[in-house]
């Protein structure tokens, strides 16, 4: 996944915190992420940690990308 996206591939929504299980954002800030600028993407990313920790989440890492390409 690239920097500019906290997705670690496991989109999932919490239904008592109506966040992303994976990653920690909204589903409209999922919806709007393709059309935020490079530093409103950083600003809720920065959010993320204590967001996910506030809400009881494990935050997830990313899994390791396969080089075989």
């Amino acid at each position: 996944m690239s920097k500019e996206t906290p997705c670690v591939a496991v989109c999932m929504m919490d239904p008592r915190t109506s966040l992303c299980l994976g990653c920690g954002r909204t589903l409209p800030e999922i919806a709007r992420w393709h059309r935020m600028d490079s530093a409103e993407r950083h600003a809720v990313m920065a959010l993320l940690p204590a967001r996910m920790a506030d809400a009881g989440l494990v935050q997830l890492q990313p899994a390791a990308q396969s080089n075989a390409d």
